[in-house]
């Protein structure tokens, strides 16, 4: 199928956020993307339009809404007044098109466990390796296989040897415990999806292994709390550099999380000598 979405919808600026780690390039604007146990093949075709390798069934009842393309990005960028933060209108300007993805909570809190002191090629390598563990392997449209992200279950029931072999390091211990946190009950993340953050923050940092800042990562990318504003070495260098007197998150409340994303990206990207495989 064909869709067409007219403003604020670049899969490149996307992938190179640094929000999704199986989104994997297959040509000039193309990519293969798993998302749980689903999988989508998106070509650019021409302006503001993409095809789709899925049911039009599929894409209302998942993909849409995995884009996010229920929300107006032209509008959340129009709050910002160029004038007040040149800094911000420009990073907006020069990243218009990223969107922040609707990703399952499950999915981002192990992913983002494994991002710890990682490159984004490593933590790429490490979540295959782990879908490919445990995962259950499914085939495209096209017949070829792939690995869907494991549940809960099927990562707790791995061994400590098991899981260090998906390259995880001391990592694996953090994984374990989160998966039986999970299991157990002990953490509800769909109930988190409705909490507000100081109950979201308080419950995921209350995890084996999970910082503020991963806490804010899951917060943002798997629960869809906009207003979360993940502070890795880089935002700390935005807020100091162009925030001196503290950054407005009242007044850019309820999409602090969005403008964040813009800003992280633009910075890293003007940065001479910066690695693309840099992330959170």
């Amino acid at each position: 199928m064909t869709i067409l979405v007219t403003v604020d919808f670049d899969p490149d600026k996307i992938a190179d956020s640094g929000q999704c780690f199986r989104w994997n390039k297959t040509g000039d604007r193309s990519y293969r993307i798993i998302a749980g146990e689903s999988c989508l093949n998106i070509t650019f075709l021409q302006e503001n339009q993409y095809e789709l390798d899925c049911t039009e069934r599929d894409f209302d009842g998942f993909w849409r809404d995995y884009f996010d393309l229920g929300e107006d990005y032209q509008n959340v960028r129009g709050r910002i007044d160029p004038n007040q933060d040149p800094f911000l209108w420009q990073a907006m300007e020069h990243e218009k098109g990223i969107r922040i993805l609707r990703q399952d909570p499950w999915e981002m809190l192990i992913t983002f466990i494994i991002s710890q002191n990682k490159n984004i090629p490593a933590i790429r390598r490490s979540v295959e390796m782990l879908a490919e563990s445990c995962g259950r392997k499914l085939p495209d449209s096209k017949g070829r296989e792939y690995y869907g992200f494991p549940g809960p279950a099927a990562v707790a029931a791995l061994s400590e040897k098991e899981l260090i072999s998906c390259k995880l390091g001391y990592r694996c211990k953090y994984i374990h415990a989160a998966a039986e946190a999970v299991l157990s009950g002990k953490i509800d993340l769909d109930m988190l999806k409705k909490a507000d953050e100081k109950t979201t923050i308080s419950a995921l940092t209350g995890l084996y292994g999970v910082g503020v800042k991963v806490a804010n990562c899951v917060s943002l990318f798997g629960l869809h709390h906009i207003d979360a504003f993940p502070i890795d070495v880089w935002m700390k260098r935005i807020l100091e550099e162009q925030y001196p007197e503290g950054y407005p998150f009242d007044r850019y409340s309820p999409y602090n999380g969005i403008y964040q994303q813009y800003m992280f990206a633009w910075y890293r990207h003007r940065e001479p000598g910066n690695s693309p495989g840099t992330t959170h």
